[in-house]
C-alpha cells in the first residue's frame, strides 16, 4: 500500500476542474473520477475526496468549508491550551494556599 504521496495544490485544483468539466461525458461521476485519477496518477478515492471538498467549498454540498474547518481546528487548539493553562494555575493556587495555611500554623 502506498503511503502519503503529497500532491501540490495546483495539481489538486486542476484535477477537480478537469472532473467538473468532463463529468458529463461519462455515465457517472465515479466513472469520470476513476478515469481522470488514472490520468493524473492518484487513486480514484483521493480525487473523490478532493471533489467533495471543492463541492463543499463552493456551496454545492452541505458541511464545513475548508476555511471553517481550519478555524475550528485553531479554536480547538486554543481551547486545549487554555484548559491546560487553567489546570496549571488551579494546581499552583492550591499548592500556595496550602503552603500559606501550613506557615500560619507554625
Amino acid at each position: 500500500m502506498k503511503t502519503g504521496t503529497r500532491y501540490s495544490q495546483e495539481v489538486r485544483e486542476r484535477a477537480v476542474r478537469m472532473l467538473f468539466e468532463h463529468q458529463n461525458e461519462y455515465n457517472s461521476q465515479w466513472a469520470a473520477t476513476d478515469s481522470i485519477a488514472k490520468k493524473i496518477g492518484c487513486t480514484a478515492e483521493t480525487l473523490r475526496k478532493w471533489v467533495r471538498r471543492a463541492e463543499t467549498d463552493q456551496g454545492l454540498r452541505n458541511g464545513l468549508t475548508t476555511n471553517e474547518r481550519d478555524k475550528l481546528k485553531q479554536l480547538e487548539r486554543e481551547n486545549r491550551e487554555l484548559r491546560r493553562a487553567n489546570e496549571i494555575l488551579r494546581k499552583a493556587s492550591a499548592y500556595f494556599a496550602q503552603a500559606e495555611l501550613d506557615r500560619r500554623q507554625k
